[in-house]
């Protein structure tokens, strides 16, 4: 049975996306279309990120791997990680969400498992995957309780030498009380006796988006400015 603060916190989680029109019905925000110059800066640094997170981890190919996303939402990172060279029935995406798992299932390739499912308890036996990612899932859970859990059950179902893929907020978001950023000694925290490989990216989304369409080479320039990121990408290595 899921704790009660789990099944509390998980509730949250959907309302707030219900909120904001990303549940059942979702209608895409123009802010995420990738026919946006600021989206596309944005989505690519953190796709370049991801990769080279995956080279740093030692990582040449994803051919015969098995990897797991936590929260995968309409299926944008399900989708990169076939590009990437993963086989489609290698790739597994959960999400709390029904309506993404959805459009998730329209948009990814067939072969793609795609589950409803608790990231504080994952359906999947021990040591199941090569490599979970999570991509701005940890800042929507804001109590600590279930990050702990979330974070424990990725560890549970990577194999030993395995990797956890992160990209994620580390900085408040003031306009949304939903989210709280994690900043890297809680990710440490949260993996103890892992090797923990982050660094900062991704221009402050408000200043992308303001600037990419008029001025790409200055957004590309301030978005190797660590102090002006938001994010931080990595790896997160299972010894």
């Amino acid at each position: 049975m899921i704790p009660d603060v789990v099944r509390r916190e998980e509730e949250r989680i959907r309302r707030a996306y219900a909120a904001r029109g990303s549940g059942e019905g979702e209608v895409e925000d123009a802010r995420y279309s990738w026919l946006s110059a600021g989206h596309q800066l944005i989505a690519q640094g953190a796709e370049r990120g991801l990769l080279r997170a995956l080279a740093r981890a030692g990582v040449r190919t994803l051919a015969r791997s098995r990897v797991l996303e936590v929260g995968c939402g309409s299926g944008q990172w399900l989708r990169a990680l076939v590009q990437w060279g993963a086989r489609p029935e290698h790739v597994t995406g959960i999400d709390l969400q029904l309506g993404r798992l959805a459009e998730a299932r329209s948009r990814c390739a067939g072969g793609v498992g795609l589950a409803a499912a608790s990231g504080a308890s994952l359906p999947f036996a021990d040591g199941t995957f090569d490599a979970v990612l999570q991509s701005t899932v940890f800042t929507s859970i804001l109590d600590p309780a279930v990050r702990r859990a979330v974070a424990g059950e990725m560890l549970r179902v990577l194999r030993p030498g395995g990797v956890v893929l992160w990209y994620d907020f580390l900085v408040d978001n003031p306009r949304n009380p939903d989210v709280r950023g994690v900043r890297r000694g809680e990710v440490r925290a949260l993996f103890p006796g892992c090797r923990v490989e982050l660094r900062r990216i991704t221009l402050a989304p408000p200043l992308a988006r303001a600037l990419a369409p008029r001025l790409r080479p200055l957004a590309v320039l301030l978005s190797a400015i660590p102090p002006l990121c938001t994010h931080l990408v990595g790896s997160i290595e299972r010894t």
